[in-house]
């Protein structure tokens, strides 16, 4: 057809809304390829327990209660996943600096632990279930708490059908293409299907077992309707990024310092900074205190034991990240145990755990564990750590 019959249609095409047009259509929806200036924070939790031992993934639910505390206090609003995914489309505008809360696995710790707090803060938050967990006894979540937490601002995202390890990914890949498109399909769709079938809710986003993906992964999300998917790299989204490798910063229970960056927001656009929390408790007195920051490289670590009652001081272990267990000192006037570093740390957080039994008794109690940061600006001045 001829350029200059095309033209009318053309100009039909392109022709600008009118002013009430654009100034409805700006307001409702955010400019598409465009950096709105937004970023949020997906965090990534497991286990809670107010008994057990806290680790990578397992966290003290005093621990977890103080951290909802400090989201609320720095005022970060934590949003539904529904309206991340809304906002990540450019379909809808959610605050300048935002939090997401997701929980992996579908312990039943979520139900008795975090679920309360949660509740009590009425803070939204996803489950990524994998199926084999599901209602699979002992310390896992049921069906009837599932549904119950639906009730009370849960969502729930995919986790796979067993949750396979790096490993088992590798050893199917393996076997060839068909092999492993056969897999692949049946932790990314039987999942899907079954999760939709019981718990009436449709599923679209999905987080990698163990953070683990490759690009063999990206059509089968596809085919099956996955369109967001989540890794355990920790990192701000920002509207334009990927929806295939999206960032989460996973809070680990023996460390602060992904809670703190995950809180820590830059000023963008006019949007203010916001500095990070740090809730670290420890039974006794510790210098550096939990979750401080000093300049010195070489400080001196103690620990005030003095309203410990019975503690044999024989037993005392002390350990530090990058120097193992160390030879500390203690003085039984004041019940204080050191040990100064004697080579610069290298590393911005320096983790410190300590270990004792009482009087009379063979088993050593819960570790104490807190850790402190190292400015790396300042330590690396001229004199620092002298």
């Amino acid at each position: 057809m001829p350029l200059r019959f095309l033209l009318p249609f053309l100009l039909i095409l392109v022709a600008p809304f009118s002013p009430a047009q654009q100034q409805d259509r700006q307001k409702d929806i955010p400019p598409a390829g465009k950096d709105d200036g937004t970023r949020v924070s997906v965090l990534g939790y497991h286990e809670f327990s107010s008994t057990l031992a806290p680790s990578q993934m397992r966290i003290r639910t005093a621990t977890f209660r103080k951290q909802m505390e400090a989201l609320r206090n720095l005022r970060i609003p934590v949003i539904p996943l529904e309206d991340f995914l809304a906002w990540k489309k450019g379909l809808k505008f959610i605050p300048p600096r935002s939090i997401v809360i997701t929980i992996d696995d579908g312990w039943k710790s979520v139900y008795t632990d975090a679920f309360p707090i949660l509740k009590e803060f009425k803070f939204p938050f996803t489950v990524y279930l994998y199926k084999n967990y599901v209602d699979g006894g002992g310390r896992a979540l049921t069906t009837s708490m599932i549904r119950e937490m639906q009730q009370h601002g849960c969502s729930i995202g995919s986790h796979s059908v067993s949750h396979p390890f790096p490993g088992t990914i590798k050893h199917h890949a393996r076997k060839g293409e068909e092999a492993y498109l056969k897999f692949l399909r049946r932790e990314f769709g039987e999942s899907k299907r079954f999760l939709e079938t019981k718990f009436s809710q449709e599923i679209t986003t999905y987080a990698y077992p163990g953070g683990y993906y490759t690009e063999d992964m990206y059509p089968v999300a596809a085919e099956h309707g996955y369109d967001h998917l989540f890794t355990v790299l920790p990192g701000k989204i920002r509207q334009g990024l990927d929806d295939r490798r999206l960032p989460r910063y996973i809070i680990h229970g023996n460390s602060d310092l992904h809670f703190e960056q995950a809180t820590t927001f830059k000023s963008l656009l006019g949007a203010e900074a916001v500095a990070g929390a740090v809730v670290q408790t420890t039974p006794y007195p510790v210098i550096p205190e939990p979750g401080s920051r000093i300049e010195s490289r070489l400080p001196s670590i103690s620990v005030d034991l003095s309203d410990l009652e019975n503690l044999d001081p024989e037993s005392i272990i002390m350990r530090i990240s990058g120097f193992g267990r160390v030879e500390h000192s203690f003085d039984p006037a004041t019940s204080r145990l050191s040990w100064a570093v004697n080579r610069r740390l290298r590393h911005r957080v320096c983790e410190v755990n300590v270990q004792w039994r009482l009087k009379g008794t063979s088993k050593y109690e819960s570790p104490m564990r807190w850790s402190f940061i190292v400015e790396r600006e300042a330590a690396y001045q001229v004199g620092a750590g002298e």
